[in-house]
């Protein structure tokens, strides 16, 4: 077969995988993802989904229909409890309704999905967007030479093979990525902890629920250490089992020699039912494990997923941390592809990322051990963190950002970033046109510049910049020019006064601030995007 040349090749179809080909596409670069399954996801794998990849996904277009979806598999709001069985005694909450409390953070709610309905809807809009998907497909090698990645893809089945040349490789290839080991970057943490195995299972699992709404329930019983998810109508789900028998000192192989008749008796004992009847659908064994990639850049090759960090389930971050490197890759990708930014803007990638997946993980860690695992001990752990502070509160320090002084936290509540540079910028509910819309909702594709209502000669400054350069800006004045702040939110949740300004960049990060006017404000802008597209 003919060689082809793409700008993007993608190693892995699954949820990152499908996620980089979307977001690529929708800054307009053409991808090629290979899969080596024959399709998308064929088990639940239920994943949360945050409110930070609720945002991604309505940037893209998708978050209602991705709520729809989540509507029909799960009851929304549920609680996050712990119990000794589901039919016995209650324990404690750990969250006790999944969106109480955080919806004044972000124009979306956090949401329940399985995999194998988010994957096809993410396989849509990738293709949509002109992704070329090749499942049944193995990468099967890969080398850079100088300005490109030449890679050799073949049929799974041993059949036709080609050669793929592309600017650059995303290895979305997954916890035992092929392309991690082929460039040595080899893993650091805490390594694997338990051989789990998750159970699928059918049963009438509705009386037990009696009339309580849970989303999570974690089983703490004297012979068995996991969780449960049950779908509507509350006659399936699944049954995660880390650890069996003494607590103290407990068996964390489950998967050797687990039988079909040892899976009905465990199902039953985390139920805490002994003769209900159950059907056992498959069983898919795991590592716990919580480990991050040495570095996630190797040239033109990236590491992304849970190629780059793989961490327990326990918070439902590790999907979602997978998702957001996508969308910290992508726009950088488009404009270094497009000659917007300079190549070196593509190393803060690692910059930025890694302390997050490493961040992320040690949190799904800490859950890990004081929900499920306390015989591991909490000496050198990390204290939990508010769920916010990890799905939304990471802040970046890198080259691409413009940051205020040295002392910026790298995570902190959302509610107390002000628009601090290096941090997600702040949602704020505005009016354009008689229709409500979020802050959030003007960003994604280019830099946008949001001036505060005395703040147009930043705004004529960005124009000018915009039009001299050829850099893509939009540029805002809120209270201003059609876009109403009914409730005089924006100067307050960006740290402006009126006559301040921030630059946004295409992922929604605040990339710099002038907390108010300037006298020079067309060299400072210039400096500002100079430094912001790595050309300074």
């Amino acid at each position: 077969m003919a060689d082809r040349d793409v700008p993007v090749l993608i190693a892995g179809g699954s949820l990152v995988g499908l996620s980089t080909a979307m977001l690529l596409g929708h800054h307009g670069v053409r991808s090629l993802v290979v899969e080596h399954h024959r399709g998308t996801a064929i088990h639940p794998r239920a994943a949360q989904v945050t409110q930070r990849t609720m945002e991604i996904l309505r940037e893209v277009g998708i978050e209602q229909i991705v709520r729809s979806r989540s509507e029909e598999q799960f009851v929304q709001d549920g609680a996050i409890m712990a119990v000794e069985s589901l039919a016995g005694r209650e324990l404690t909450f750990f969250i006790a309704n999944l969106n109480e409390g955080i919806r004044d953070v972000s124009p979306t709610e956090r949401v329940f999905i399985s995999q194998s309905l988010l994957e096809p809807l993410l396989k849509s809009r990738a293709q949509a967007f002109g992704a070329e998907l090749l499942f049944g497909t193995d990468l099967v090698s890969c080398e850079q030479h100088g300005d490109e990645v030449a890679a050799v893809i073949g049929d799974r089945d041993g059949g036709r093979r080609q050669t793929v040349r592309a600017a650059y490789l995303v290895a979305a290839d997954g916890a035992h990525s092929g392309i991690r080991s082929r460039l040595g970057i080899g893993m650091r943490g805490r390594g694997t902890f338990s051989k789990s195995v998750t159970i699928y299972f059918h049963a009438d699992v509705a009386p037990l629920l009696r009339g309580r709404n849970l989303s999570v329930i974690y089983v703490n019983h004297p012979e068995l250490r996991g969780f449960i998810r049950v779908e509507k109508p509350f006659d399936r789900g699944f049954l995660a089992v880390n650890a069996l028998g003494d607590p103290a000192h407990p068996e964390t192989d489950v998967a050797t020699g687990l039988t079909s008749d040892r899976c009905v008796e465990l199902v039953r004992l985390a139920l805490g039912v002994d003769d209900l009847p159950v059907t056992i659908d498959t069983v898919m064994p795991w590592n716990a494990e919580a480990s991050v990639a040495e570095r996630l850049q190797e040239g033109r090759i990236f590491l992304a997923g849970d190629a780059a960090h793989v961490m327990p389930p326990n918070g439902g971050f590790g999907g979602n941390t997978g998702v957001q490197d996508a969308h910290n890759l992508a726009w950088k990708l488009s404009m270094v592809l497009n000659g917007s930014a300079d190549p070196a803007l593509l190393s803060t990638y690692d910059e930025e990322r890694l302390p997050v997946g490493a961040f992320t993980t040690e949190q799904a860690y800490s859950r890990y051990v004081t929900r499920t695992a306390p015989y591991l001990g909490t000496d050198g752990i990390e204290p939990v963190a508010n769920d916010l502070e990890v799905e939304l509160g990471y802040v970046y320090s890198s080259a691409a950002i413009c940051l205020e002084g040295s002392d910026a936290p790298a995570h902190e509540h959302p509610r107390a970033s002000r628009g601090r540079p290096g941090a997600r910028a702040p949602h704020v509910w505005l009016e354009r046109e008689r229709q409500r819309i979020s802050t959030l909702d003007l960003f994604g594709r280019r830099f946008v510049l949001l001036a505060g209502a005395a703040g147009a000669a930043w705004c004529e400054a960005a124009r000018t910049i915009a039009h001299r350069t050829g850099l893509a800006v939009d540029v805002h004045r809120i209270g201003e020019d059609g876009l109403l702040d009914p409730e005089a939110g924006f100067e307050i949740a960006y740290g402006l006064e009126p006559a301040g300004a921030v630059i946004v960049r295409p992922d929604g990060f605040v990339g710099w601030r002038a907390r108010s006017r300037s006298p020079a404000a067309a060299p400072e802008l210039q400096r500002a995007f100079a430094m912001l597209t790595c050309r300074s």
